[in-house]
């Protein structure tokens, strides 16, 4: 024998008919958090404050990162060279 039956209702009914706790103020409160952390830590992310940050503990870093470039793009031209 085989029954099917079928239930419309919304979750909130469902959860309420089983007995289970209403969690969505949780749910709201927990939201509110994450959404207040965010926003707090949004400036952090920013391309400026990043770049700022990386920047600031060494003032001939872009020249080193500059020279690293030309070094790494001479390497992979020599290597080509070499091949020929």
């Amino acid at each position: 024998m085989k029954v099917n039956v079928e239930i419309d209702c919304t979750p909130l009914e469902a959860r309420q008919f089983f007995g289970l706790p209403d969690v969505s103020p949780m749910q709201t409160a927990v939201m509110d958090k994450m959404q207040q952390q965010v926003m707090a830590n949004i400036e952090k992310v920013s391309p400026e404050s990043l770049i700022q940050s990386w920047f600031t503990f060494d003032p001939k870093i872009a020249e080193r990162f500059q020279d690293m470039f030309v070094t790494m793009s001479g390497l992979g031209g020599m290597g080509q060279k070499d091949k020929k």
